[in-house]
């Protein structure tokens, strides 16, 4: 699985899609932005929940943080992040490399409407050290993701 799946999973579904393998660490948000040299909101973070008896994918801007409130009102139940072991098992990637791309297991994915505030994001590509760069838009229709607004931002210093 992996990087592997992934690949596999743009040569069928968008071969016009480069995986851009750093080389480097790529496994968190501040890693990846500096390894891109983008700015952390530009980083699509894969977040892994069980909500009720199901296992969904969110995928959301670096910055932003999940609203427990706003998630439960849009997935109809409190969200949990998985721990690391179930997430490898469930999607096939390890922590740091989670995408919504080549799953081991068909999930539902969700796109929080931050990502729109960009032209390109980079979600990571099933690796530690990879990832792709993106429209918001495309990512979605890649994944047959939802659009949901379940985040908040952080707050600009005036």
């Amino acid at each position: 699985m992996s990087e592997a799946s992934v690949r596999a999973f743009f040569a069928t579904h968008a071969s016009d899609v480069a995986i851009i393998d750093q080389g480097v660490s790529t496994a968190t948000v501040l890693e990846a932005a500096a390894a891109l040299g983008v700015e952390p909101a530009r980083i699509a973070k894969t977040l892994s929940l069980r909500v009720g008896e199901m296992v969904v994918l969110v995928c959301t801007r670096g910055d932003a943080r999940l609203s427990n409130g706003k998630a439960k009102a849009a997935l109809g139940a409190k969200p949990r992040m998985l721990g690391g072991d179930e997430v490898e098992a469930i999607t096939g990637h390890p922590v740091g490399g989670v995408c919504p791309f080549g799953l081991a297991s068909p999930l539902p994915v969700y796109c929080d409407v931050s990502l729109r505030d960009f032209a390109t994001v980079f979600p990571a590509a099933g690796s530690r050290t990879s990832s792709v760069e993106l429209t918001p838009d495309r990512l979605a229709a890649l994944t047959g993701a939802q659009w949901v607004d379940i985040c908040t931002l952080p707050e600009i210093p005036e």
